[in-house]
């Protein structure tokens, strides 16, 4: 189904039972794998290509559980010569930047901005209101937390896992993932708890779990590491 209010450009290859709904805009060249669905009010620009069965624009949802309020988003927004997996679940009101790549199944939620040239991992997991800065890699399976701020030209090798509350339980304290600064690189399976710092140029040992800041340039491992 493609709704006669979206807006399609020139030369664009649509897959077989694609859903493209009211107010979508899609730029031109653009390939749609088969069974993707492209919810209202995305903007996709020119030479984008996306896989079979993604979901694109998705609004939130809560229960009882989830703190934090629920609004509609506005449209998400892809930049021009961008690549999204099959499998892929983008939430509205996110933007991604030029030539940003989204490995297959990977799951990036709302309010989430992600620079140009950056790459999101298969199967990786980015969650709310989290900035994510250019040429940026984010390997297989890492999960990205809500309430973070990745900088350019970081590293976060696959598996790695971020969290922001450390509480773990209702709380009126502002949730905080970290902070990691340009340049720093992170190893597999690294553990980065909330709201720490890692300094520019900082290199985490895979397997790291790291409870406080790092300075810049300064690599460190083990558990905890230092």
């Amino acid at each position: 189904m493609i709704s006669t209010k979206a807006m399609i450009g020139k030369d664009v290859v649509l897959g077989h039972h694609i859903v493209i709904e009211s107010g979508v805009t899609i730029g031109d060249r653009v390939r749609i794998g088969h069974h993707s669905v492209i919810l209202q009010n995305t903007v996709i620009g020119d030479d984008v290509s996306i896989g079979n069965g993604s979901f694109l624009g998705c609004q939130p949802f809560k229960n009882s559980k989830v703190i934090h309020h629920i609004t509609d988003q506005k449209g998400l927004v892809i930049g021009k010569g961008s690549s999204i997996g099959n499998g892929t679940v983008i939430y509205a009101g996110s933007q991604l930047g030029e030539d940003v790549m989204v490995g297959d199944l990977a799951s990036i939620r709302e309010q989430t901005n992600i620079g140009h040239s950056t790459v999101v991992g298969r199967n990786a997991k980015v969650e709310c209101r989290t900035e994510i800065g250019n040429q940026c890699v984010i390997q297989t399976g890492a999960y990205i937390t809500a309430d973070m701020i990745i900088e350019d030209n970081v590293f976060i090798g696959p598996e790695a896992s971020t969290s922001n509350d450390k509480y773990m339980e209702p709380t009126k304290v502002p949730l905080k993932g970290p902070h990691i600064k340009k340049g720093a690189r992170i190893g597999n399976n690294a553990t980065l708890l909330p709201g720490i710092v890692i300094g520019e140029n900082a290199i985490i040992g895979a397997g790291a779990i790291v409870t406080k800041d790092v300075a810049d340039g300064m690599t460190v491992k083990g558990v905890a590491a230092k």
